[in-house]
Order: C-alpha cells, then sequence, then structure tokens
C-alpha cells in the first residue's frame, strides 16, 4: 500500500505550556470550536466520510499523581513532570514493528504525524494520569501497531532547554528533600503495539482511537512495594544518590552536574534508567541514541 502521511498540530489546554500551530492540507480548513483539537483541512465533507479522529496522549501513569516509595525508601511526590515530545508519528505496520530488531520504525504503511509540544504529566486524576497531545481529524482507518516519537530539549516553556524537568519532594525518615532534576538529553524511541488491558489504535470510519506514549517513573526511581532485589529496584538509579548531594534539605542538578558529583557506576545507572522510560502501556521500545531498549 503506498504510504499515506497526516500532519496536524498539538494543543494541549493546560497552564503555563506554550502551544504551537501546525501545518495544514492544501485546501479550505474545516471549522472547529475546540481550541485543543487541530483539523486537517479537505474539500467537501464527502472526503472525510472514510476516514476517523486519531488521538494522541502521553501517561505517566498513576505514580505521579499520588507519589509512590523508591526501591531505597524514600516517599517520593511530583510538583510536576515536563517533557518535550517532538517527532510524534503512530504507523500501520504490516509485519508489525518488533522493537527487539533494535532499528527505527521504516516502510510504515500509513503515517500519521503530529506538532512539538510540552506536557506536564502531573495531572492530578489518579483515575486517569493521561494528557492530551492532540488530535488528526482525518485519518485513515486501520489499525496503529506502532508509536515513535523524540524527546529534545524545549526552545521555551516551563522546561526550556530541557527534554524533562521532574519537580518534587522526597521524604524519609523525617529528613525532606525538595528536588529538581533537569533533563537535556535526547531521546528517540520507537514502540510497537500499545500493550495493557485495553488495546489502543483500532481507528474506523467515522470513528475516535487513541494512541499513547506511556513513561515508567518506577524504572528510575525503583518501587519500594517489591523486594529490593527484584529486577526493576536493582538496575534502577534510585532516590538516595540525588537525596545525597543536598544542600539545606534541596537540590536542583542538571546531567552535568550529575555526572561530576556521582560516582560512575550511579551516574551509568541514572542514564540507563533515564532511557528505560519510555513504554506503550507495557510494551517495549528501542531507544536509537543510546541503542538500548526499554
Amino acid at each position: 500500500m503506498k504510504k499515506q502521511i497526516f500532519q496536524a498540530s498539538l494543543a494541549i489546554a493546560m497552564p503555563a505550556l506554550l502551544i504551537g500551530c501546525g501545518p495544514t492540507q492544501d485546501t479550505a480548513t474545516t471549522d472547529t470550536t475546540e481550541p485543543d483539537v487541530a483539523q486537517t483541512e479537505v474539500t467537501e465533507t464527502a472526503e472525510t466520510a472514510d476516514t476517523g479522529d486519531l488521538q494522541a496522549y502521553a501517561n505517566g501513569e498513576e505514580r505521579p499523581q499520588v507519589g509512590f516509595t523508591s526501591a531505597d525508601g524514600w516517599d517520593l511526590t511530583f510538583d510536576h513532570i515536563y517533557v518535550h515530545l517532538s517527532d510524534i508519528s503512530a504507523y500501520q505496520m504490516d509485519p508489525p514493528y518488533d522493537y527487539t530488531s533494535q532499528e527505527a520504525i521504516q516502510d510504515a504503511e500509513v503515517e500519521v504525524s503530529w506538532e512539538p509540544t510540552t506536557v506536564d504529566l502531573v495531572t492530578g486524576d489518579e483515575d486517569d494520569p493521561t494528557v492530551r497531545v492532540g488530535e488528526v481529524s482525518n485519518a485513515q482507518p486501520g489499525h496503529y501497531n506502532a508509536i515513535s516519537w523524540r524527546m529534545a530539549p524545549a526552545p521555551d516553556g516551563p522546561a526550556e532547554g530541557y527534554s524533562m524537568v521532574i519537580i518534587g519532594t522526597g521524604e524519609r525518615d523525617g529528613e525532606t528533600v525538595d528536588f529538581v532534576l533537569n533533563i537535556d538529553r535526547e531521546f528517540a524511541y520507537s514502540c510497537g503495539d500499545f500493550v495493557g488491558d485495553e488495546r489502543k489504535g483500532f481507528l474506523e470510519a467515522g470513528e475516535t482511537a487513541d494512541v499513547e506514549a506511556t513513561f515508567h517513573f518506577d524504572h528510575l526511581f525503583g518501587e519500594g512495594s517489591r523486594s529490593p532485589d527484584d529486577a526493576l529496584n536493582v538496575s534502577a538509579f534510585g532516590f538516595e544518590p540525588l537525596a545525597a548531594l543536598a544542600t539545606d534539605g534541596r537540590i536542583e542538578a542538571d546531567l552535568d552536574t550529575l555526572q561530576a558529583a556521582l560516582p560512575v557506576e550511579d551516574f551509568a545507572r541514572l542514564e540507563s534508567s533515564l532511557v528505560e522510560l519510555g513504554h506503550a502501556g507495557e510494551g517495549h521500545c528501542y531507544e536509537a541514541i543510546s541503542g538500548q531498549t526499554s
């Protein structure tokens, strides 16, 4: 099948985020009263009869909303987790994409793309922690069984200069540490089909479907509800290495600062844990810059 590419701009109805306007197709624009829905232009209503609406979401899951205990016993709560997303695309792939190939997604039958944006993964809603990224209103029906995105330093907004900014507090045994972790590295994820209780990406004509970029923060900080020798906790960075660098109960650091301050093995574990953030639900991904899988 000839490859088809659809693009739409992103918009997020969220305080403190700067929203960009996206490109349009080459005909009259369909009007909308929804400020956060980007419409692709069409010539006639009949042309959209066989298409659907494809929505993209980012999801930090419930942990950023309610907090959790790290592998090393720190109770973590989060004020904001800003993530700058770019090169966001969903694909129909046949055969399905396999992240273990350790190659970026290519040769898609259909591709749908969104414009860059910054989102805050801390939405305050434990029951629905997803954050809307955008919508394409004339997407080709079918099964969108792969997704890719890049995290790069934001050009402006609350994460300006960084691909991710994590702001929160850690508490343990009466000690409190406020922290700001500024991540300026780039990441490029390619992920296969969404894995979860409810499957995603099945778009029918005239209907709406969604795809999701998921972030697993237990891979970064570990999970205190698991045993210390659990594989996730053994590989996770944890919080104690950050807390040990705090002054007067506070630390704000970027990766260059942490590389200079941390033992080599701790910094290597931090870098690896950051790569492992990216998933599609419970589905794993290939991160092209590091060459690592999540």
